[in-house]
């Protein structure tokens, strides 16, 4: 009966042993959703007669920074920002202060989404310290919106200031002094709010720029406000459109780019540019064209024997004298590049792009022929700024045609004549492109733009109305498209950006709310309703 009992308790101790031996899942509690919880500050928000240069948050959990230098917003801005600490995982936050405080002024640092918590990320939003060194807190406070003046899309970390209007104050404050007031849409907003601001006269300002707070033209968009804006008066919400204002009149030294070719880059508009290129006494022969897709244009010149020659540069009341050297450089050649190539689309026409630019086109040497070698009538139409020839002919759908430019049909600028050129292109049906009409309503004012424009804003399509209320886009390429109008006010038939100096706003530009989808064989006929 022993040997019995004691083999069942050897039995039970054996599982026993087994059981306590079995791994098993570990599982953890709830996942922790919850932000971190402000304990204390020291000195406490919203402390007047401030006079101290530190502030300490204290809280429930440890937290962490992210990305603490984009995010903090310091109102008004300081000299020297706050030094922020610490940089790893802690309970706290201390904030050094290392300028000198305005008297009588409310300060508020705007933390953003910087303050999370250290295992889940859990965000602190929008927590704002708010002291003044005067008896009181500033209460005011004004609102709006930020669009970008052309793209539908707008653009992220947009700070919006404001200047008091006072008698230092003039229109060319904001490119050397920081505003009274700052604030900033950060990385997911188109609107604004500042607050804590105290009541008085202001210009409204925002910039799309590197934090500086100066306005800086050519690399900083700008949005204003055109009027003075009085807080404490009617509470009004602002709509404000940046752009890249088009920046004086600026020019830099030319250099050489080959034996027979200048470089001279510039800032500005360039069109009204006169150039004259001197040898000593002698003025030489010269054309000027576009640079593709730099701010610089070139200046052909002819084969001339001199160290150095004098480029004298006028753009309206701008004034500019250069000298250059020379060296032996080795000479362009004529060459040609060919756009489209293959398939021509019916809203196309052929082009030539020449690689020195052309003066004498000679079209008895041209030929444009079908697929059944009968001569097709053409025109042609030499950008010679762009340095781009341009053939035009009625198209027919399904057809094949060829390009064919004999020796000497074309001559450049220093009597260099091309070789036999050929080109094949072939249309398409009809059928594979879509047409679309639009009816435009409460138009303010003509002339018009009316574009077509991709995801990216990349224009397709345009077309330009003068009189009539419509718009035909026959014969497209699917796609979906966006509807951007434009009102040319000075009839350039271009978009024009604003100015900040003379108080000129952009022209402007409506969207269609919708996108268009142009698919194969379709007829489209919509109405646009534009506001008042």
């Amino acid at each position: 009966m022993s040997k019995i009992m004691s083999r069942y308790i050897l039995l039970i101790l054996a599982l026993l042993i087994f059981s306590c031996a079995k791994r098993g899942n570990i599982t953890g509690g709830l996942k922790d959703t919850l932000a971190p919880v402000l304990r204390q500050s020291i000195p406490e928000n919203f402390k007047t007669n401030f006079t101290g240069n530190e502030i300490r948050l204290n809280f429930d959990e440890y937290i962490k920074l992210k990305d603490i230098n984009k995010q903090l917003i310091v109102s008004p801005p300081m000299n020297t920002a706050p030094i922020i600490t610490p940089t790893t995982a802690s309970k706290y936050i201390s904030i050094k202060i290392k300028d000198t405080l305005q008297a009588n002024t409310t300060y508020s640092l705007n933390f953003g989404q910087s303050i999370q918590d250290n295992n889940e990320g859990n965000i602190f939003p929008q927590f704002k310290y708010v002291f003044s060194t005067g008896t009181c807190i500033d209460s005011l406070s004004i609102s709006g919106t930020i669009q970008d003046a052309l793209e539908s899309k707008s653009d992220n970390f947009v700070t919006v200031m404001l200047y008091e209007i006072n008698e230092k104050y003039t229109d060319s404050t904001i490119y050397k002094e920081k505003p009274r007031y700052v604030t900033n849409t950060l990385d997911s907003a188109t609107t604004f709010k500042i607050e804590n601001i105290k009541a008085g006269t202001y210009q409204l300002i925002a910039l799309k720029d590197n934090n500086n707070f100066i306005y800086n033209p050519g690399k900083d968009k700008i949005a204003f406000y055109n009027e003075p804006i009085v807080i404490g008066a009617e509470n009004k919400s602002y709509n404000l459109k940046l752009f890249n204002e088009v920046v004086q009149t600026k020019s830099y030294k030319p250099t050489q780019a080959s034996g027979n070719r200048a470089l001279l880059g510039y800032d500005g508009d360039f069109k009204d540019a006169q150039i004259t290129l001197k040898n000593g006494s002698e003025t030489l022969k010269t054309i000027v064209t576009k640079l593709p897709e730099k701010d610089s244009v070139q200046i052909w010149f002819p084969a001339v024997k001199a160290d150095s020659l004098q480029l004298a540069l006028t753009i309206k009341e701008y004034l500019k004298d250069y000298y250059f050297k020379l060296k032996d450089q080795k000479k362009d050649s004529l060459s040609f590049t060919a756009a489209p190539s293959g398939t021509l689309h019916f809203r196309q026409n052929f082009g030539l792009t020449s690689s020195i630019p052309l003066t004498k086109i000679d079209s008895s040497k041209i030929s444009v022929t079908d697929k059944d070698s009968i001569s097709v009538k053409f025109t042609t139409d030499y950008d010679i700024y762009n340095q781009k020839l341009v053939f035009k002919w009625n198209k027919e759908p399904e057809q094949k045609y060829k390009i064919t430019l004999l020796p000497g049909a074309l001559t450049d600028f220093y009597e260099k004549t091309n070789d036999t050129l050929s080109y094949k292109l072939a249309t398409r049906e009809t059928n594979k492109y879509g047409n679309l009409t639009f009816n435009l309503e409460n138009i303010k004012s003509y002339p018009v733009i009316v574009q077509l424009t991709d995801a990216k804003g990349k224009v397709m399509e345009s077309e330009y109305l003068e009189k009539e209320p419509v718009a035909n886009f026959n014969l497209i390429q699917p796609g979906i498209f966006r509807i951007r109008i434009i009102y040319d006010t000075n009839q350039n038939k271009e978009w024009d950006a604003g100015n900040f100096l003379t108080k000129t706003q952009s022209e402007e530009v409506i969207y269609f709310p919708k996108e268009i989808d142009v698919r194969e064989n379709w007829d489209v006929n919509d109405g646009i309703i534009l506001e008042p």
